[in-house]
């Protein structure tokens, strides 16, 4: 349908929502606040604890900003939906939507890979380290990292946006892979532009964060068991994220090419897999398993619960 001109969307993957509207919001809104409260108290260590002002948790922090930004876009529109009559959005708020989703995913995906040749150099080239890691490269990767998924999604959106619009019912409840079944046609170059865009930002990132990896582990396997325990312990967190960011959009992409063919209920539960996972465990997974994070965590937490009790005993 049309609103003042502007083609209008709706979403279709919702199950019984008019019967179950609140139920929805009131689990999907806690979660949404922890993301925010979790990956917030993360960016706050790493900025105010000079320690933490390292490469690992400079890029530790970037991945919070992603998660509170990924978050930010789709679940306000999410409770809004939830708790209306009707589920629309427009088309180009939805090219929007699917441009900050996409583009914190593949910047998901380059920070790792900085992450990853952090991880090498202090592993394999240590004296190498403060000269490989410097400020500058930095930099540089968090630029890389946040500009180059931005300017090539977009400029995929641009041309999503010229296409014709046949279907106005998208299979899902947000913005992702199913937008492609609602043109009338699929022209060769934005294919093209598509899979160009997938393997630069996805494919090859995880080509060379898995062979980066595999150097590392093969470095350290005649390694001493302390320098073996080290090194696992602050790699396991990237590996298992990964692995996580590799599996959701292994789902999203299944979602698109067969979600026309799957249950509305299964469809709903991918999405909200794809939804919750990465910013929910992410600042859960490293909170516990970096330990200069923890440290300073548990400091917080103890010195807040302390503040508490004088509050108490003053009233």
């Amino acid at each position: 349908m049309e609103w003042n001109g502007t083609v209008v969307l709706s979403f279709g993957g919702y199950v019984e929502v008019e019967k179950y509207g609140y139920v929805y919001f009131l689990l999907l809104f806690p979660l949404y606040v922890f993301i925010l409260c979790s990956n917030g108290i993360i960016i706050f260590l790493i900025w105010t604890h000079r320690n933490l002002h390292e490469p690992m948790y400079i890029f530790i922090a970037a991945l919070s900003l992603n998660s509170i930004l990924f978050s930010t876009v789709i679940f306000p529109k999410l409770f809004v939906d939830v708790l209306s009559n009707e589920q629309v959005i427009s088309y180009s708020g939805c090219l929007v939507q699917s441009l900050f989703f996409y583009s914190s995913g593949s910047s998901d995906l380059l920070l790792l890979l900085a992450m990853a040749y952090d991880r090498y150099v202090s592993i394999c080239r240590p004296l190498q380290y403060s000269t490989a890691m410097s400020k500058v490269t930095v930099r540089i990767f968090l630029t890389l990292a946040w500009f180059v998924p931005v300017f090539q999604t977009t400029v995929l959106m641009v041309m999503q946006s010229r296409q014709k619009v046949c279907n106005l019912t998208l299979s899902g409840f947000f913005c992702n892979a199913t937008m492609t079944q609602i043109h009338c046609t699929s022209p060769i170059y934005l294919r093209v532009w598509g899979l160009f865009v997938v393997v630069n930002i996805s494919v090859i990132p995880m080509f060379l964060i898995l062979l980066t990896y595999m150097k590392i582990f093969m470095n350290i396997y005649n390694s001493h068991g302390e320098v073996q325990n080290k090194a696992i312990s602050t790699c396991l967190p990237h590996v298992t994220f990964l692995i996580m960011t590799i599996s959701l959009m292994t789902i999203d992409i299944i979602i698109g090419l067969l979600d026309t063919v799957i249950s509305k209920k299964v469809s709903l539960i991918m999405n909200l897999q794809v939804l919750v996972y990465n910013p929910l465990f992410n600042p859960i997974m490293y909170g516990l398993k970096m330990k200069e994070i923890w440290k300073h965590l548990r400091r917080l937490l103890l010195c807040r619960s302390h503040v508490e009790k004088m509050n108490i005993g003053a009233e």
